[in-house]
């Protein structure tokens, strides 16, 4: 009887006990909000070190039930994906949702190096990770680029006229100025970027390649097109001759510009839709422009 007695009251108190702790719950998922399964999630306590972890199931949920209250670290991980923590605050008897969204990690298989080519001594080794720190530059530049390039577009239907200088025309060719700098940098770490011998380039990368020889001649012709526009206005007259095709060129390039960017980036969720709106939305400027304004500055 005695031996009941006791066995109840463990139980009673595991019960209780039980019914203090806290549940954590929540879903991991890619940043264009697609389940990721088989992630791993780690809330390790904030007071005593001690960790539990669950894996999340086909939805991307997982839930860590029976956390005792106080402050937690939540590390979510996945193959293929940048790991991400955060802190949360676990009170006695709740249930506690926090979602993760991970992206996905710049890997050199995705720079078009085979896996055979990311093995070898510690120099080959370090010289790979030199290029693809290079080329991780790249990409950030070139997204960085869009934005002043997408502002030159739409400044460049205010900057015609006969008047020598105006508001407009002056922040159109500073916005011009900045794109062009900053695509030049873009284009030295793809180029100053340490080349693998043997590395045969696949996919995107050749997709990305190819459209540079679309985008660089343009970068070029649609300042100089657009100079020569912009004094033929100035001196009353019609744009004509090859100036008539600036608006053209600049269209062909910021297409070719976009295109190359998406090719490296789609992959990685909201950028690549970001890059896409841009496109559209120049796009859409372009149409609505006159046949002849001019453009001045540079542009990709």
């Amino acid at each position: 009887m005695r031996m009941a007695q006791i066995a109840g009251a463990v139980m009673l108190a595991a019960g209780l006990a039980w019914g203090q702790a806290a549940t954590l719950h929540g879903k991991v998922a890619e940043s264009s909000g697609a389940a990721i399964p088989n992630a791993q999630v780690e809330a390790t306590s904030m007071a005593t070190g001690m960790a539990r972890r669950a894996q999340s199931d086909a939805t991307g949920g997982y839930t860590l039930p029976g956390l005792a209250a106080g402050s937690y670290t939540v590390t979510f991980s996945a193959a293929g994906f940048t790991s991400r923590s955060r802190q949360v605050r676990l009170t006695a008897g709740a249930e506690q949702a926090l979602n993760a969204a991970l992206t996905p990690a710049l890997s050199l298989g995705s720079l078009g190096f085979p896996a055979s080519e990311t093995q070898g001594n510690a120099q080959e080794q370090a010289l790979l990770n030199r290029r693809s720190h290079m080329l991780h530059i790249h990409q950030n530049l070139g997204l960085i680029t869009m934005i002043p390039l997408v502002a030159t577009v739409v400044s460049g239907g205010f900057a015609g006229g006969r008047a020598s200088h105006t508001g407009s025309r002056n922040l159109h060719a500073i916005l011009g100025t900045t794109t062009a700098a900053l695509y030049a940098a873009t284009a030295y770490y793809a180029i100053a970027a340490p080349k693998i011998k043997g590395v045969k380039k696949k996919g995107p990368i050749k997709l990305h390649e190819a459209m540079a020889w679309i985008h660089v001649p343009g970068m070029i012709l649609t300042p100089i097109l657009g100079a020569m526009a912009y004094s033929q206005r100035s001196k009353g007259e019609r744009v004509h001759g090859i100036a008539r095709l600036h608006g053209q060129v600049a269209v062909i390039t910021l297409a070719a510009y976009t295109i190359a960017l998406l090719a490296v980036t789609v992959h990685s969720g909201p950028v690549g839709h970001a890059a896409a709106h841009s496109l559209h939305a120049a796009l859409h400027l372009f149409g609505r422009r006159r046949p002849n304004a001019p453009v001045e500055g540079a542009q990709l």
